[in-house]
């Protein structure tokens, strides 16, 4: 099965129009986030190719990426790279991992989070021509596991795929574990180093590796089922309490809501499959909680690998008398 097309994240496409449209919209806040964008741009002293605008300075880079070729291609590709890390940073100086991952946020605080910072460093990438996606990671640059707890953005070249993630001080990031698409599925993924250049992946659950041309960075609806996924681990009283300290029974249904609305935008999310389970936990919803449980579970499985906490949860819905809670 041929790989889900790569989101089309550039300033403009009907996607990310959806994307910052939908998040305005849950604040209501006016207005539009490309011409936001466009004015952090006038206003910040870190330009691309000497241009005064956002689009004037896309269109002369993508000229000279479209002239150039070989080696001179690829420094182009990187400097772009660092150039859009750069940016974004000076441009939205604050992360935060309560509200950063709503577009307003950026708009009304300043604050960004790695879903919508991976999200607009492709697009800027792409807007140059550059093929670039996002992915999610569950190994860090230090070989800390976490349940998919990071995103970063991959800038794909002919010599390997290059991370570039504006968590870190500088552009170009070495997350030992991954997840994107590979042979019909979304699968969890070492990468092979060379460099900063990532040249195979090697699947986790399963022999072999993939080459970068054999592996697929997140789609349209992967994406949207993310922003939902934070929605609902955010909302106040929700799944983790935020704002009140404990979760309530309104903040649970509507991290309920969110995380069913997630699973239909892609039903392999396996993060928001298990997290849903938690929800429904909380509820005393007690036999749907296991059955949400047991089918995240398979879908860690089929998908190469299972986080402690997951076995964890697992293991009770496997139970007949409730032991102490695991999230």
């Amino acid at each position: 099965m041929a790989p889900p097309a790569p989101a089309d994240l550039r300033l403009g496409s009907p996607a990310l129009r959806a994307l910052t449209a939908e998040s305005y919209a849950r604040a209501g806040l006016q207005g539009d986030f490309g011409a936001w964008l466009a004015e952090a741009y006038r206003r910040s002293s870190v330009r691309l190719e000497g241009a005064a605008t956002l689009d004037a300075a896309l269109t002369a880079r993508r000229a000279r990426l479209q002239a150039a070729s070989g080696a001179e291609r690829e420094r182009l590709a990187l400097d772009t790279a660092a150039w859009a890390h750069r940016f974004l940073k000076a441009a939205i100086p604050r992360f935060s991992l309560e509200r950063g991952f709503e577009f307003a946020s950026v708009v009304q605080y300043g604050e960004r989070q790695c879903l919508l910072q991976s999200t607009l460093l492709a697009g800027l990438l792409q807007g140059t021509g550059l093929r670039a996606g996002l992915v999610m990671v569950w190994k860090s640059q230090t070989g800390q596991e976490s349940n998919l707890g990071h995103v970063t953005s991959v800038l794909r070249l002919p010599g390997g795929d290059v991370q570039v993630d504006a968590s870190e001080p500088t552009p170009f990031a070495r997350h030992q574990g991954l997840l994107g698409w590979v042979a019909g599925g979304w699968r969890f993924v070492a990468p092979q180093f060379q460099g900063d250049r990532m040249v195979a992946y090697r699947l986790q659950g399963a022999a072999g590796e993939v080459k970068p041309e054999q592996f697929g960075t997140l789609s349209l609806g992967y994406l949207r089922s993310q922003y939902d996924y934070y929605r609902a681990e955010r909302t106040p009283g929700g799944v983790l309490g935020t704002g009140t300290g404990r979760a309530t029974p309104q903040g649970l249904a509507t991290s309920e809501a969110l995380l069913r609305r997630a699973l239909r935008e892609e039903p392999r999310n396996a993060l928001a499959a298990g997290v849903l389970g938690t929800v429904l936990r909380k509820l005393g919803r007690t036999a749907q909680a296991r059955a949400q449980y047991r089918a995240a579970g398979a879908l860690y499985a089929a998908q190469g690998h299972t986080p402690a906490g997951v076995q964890a949860n697992v293991a009770w819905a496997g139970q007949t008398r409730d032991t102490a809670e695991t999230r």
